[in-house]
């Protein structure tokens, strides 16, 4: 770009993920993005969401990061063939869930959240462009996963949080029902978190499917995705109480190999 042309806006950043991941959104569905974005600054004036504030960094490292899951979605959609429904667990300022649901309209969304601050931000940003099919909770992944309205109930939880796989397979796997899946979005790939997680994608009830290692589109930042599914039920002990999991995660002594 030399210096008489003009910087790129968040429109037009919103523009080139839709380019990057051939999505074909509506103007409705870029405006919902430009909306949130500037709410997203906005709100993060009076309360800690985010330090990526610039257009570039929310369309790029917030909606596009985000938007990698819809080709997965998009596949698992296909093979129920009915709509899914997604539980993004610790979902902050709304990342992966928010955008998802503006992209896949026809996707049923909870964003669960630890902070009633975030959950006030995430109900505002709702309701802005009056988004249908998306609620909020508010309350801890260990508390919330034991509430018969939430336990296996969904067809994908997916969380980008920063704690280890283990601990997230913890939180988002009793969420999860038998022949779904639990997506966890990962920086660059560690395969030793991977290979940490075995026994508790076990005792969870899990299987792990795949490991997908892919650079952000239009950019050389590592991503992974690491999809966990769904094969038996989650024993009713887990998850453990509140801070119990990240403080002493399920370990792979014991493991039981099958075959």
């Amino acid at each position: 770009m030399t210096d008489n042309q003009p910087k790129p806006t968040l429109t037009d950043w919103i523009r080139i993920v839709d380019a990057r991941l051939h999505l074909n959104m509506s103007r409705q569905q870029m405006h919902c993005f430009a909306l949130y974005g500037q709410m997203l600054r906005d709100w993060n004036r009076r309360i800690n969401l985010t330090a990526i504030l610039d257009d570039e960094g929310i369309a790029i490292r917030h909606f596009l990061d985000s938007l990698t899951l819809v080709p997965i979605l998009d596949r698992l959609a296909a093979t129920h063939r009915r709509q899914l429904s997604l539980i993004d667990v610790g979902s902050g300022a709304g990342f992966p869930g928010l955008p998802i649901k503006i992209a896949r309209s026809s996707i049923h969304v909870l964003l669960l959240d630890s902070l009633n601050k975030r959950i006030k931000f995430l109900d505002a940003a709702i309701g802005a462009p009056d988004l249908a099919g998306i609620s909020t909770r508010h309350a801890r992944a260990e508390d919330a996963a034991h509430q018969p309205d939430l336990r296996e109930r969904f067809d994908v939880a997916a969380a980008r949080a920063v704690a280890s796989l283990p601990v997230l397979c913890e939180y988002c796997l009793p969420f999860v029902r038998v022949g779904g899946v639990f997506l966890a979005m990962k920086g660059q790939d560690d395969e030793e978190e991977t290979a940490a997680a075995e026994r508790a994608i076990q005792v969870l009830g899990g299987r792990l499917a795949e490991t997908g290692r892919f650079n952000l589109p239009g950019t050389d930042m590592k991503r992974t995705i690491v999809t966990i599914e769904k094969i038996a039920a989650t024993p009713a002990a887990y998850p453990r109480k509140a801070g119990k999991p990240e403080r002493d995660p399920i370990k792979n002594t014991g493991l039981i190999h099958s075959g």
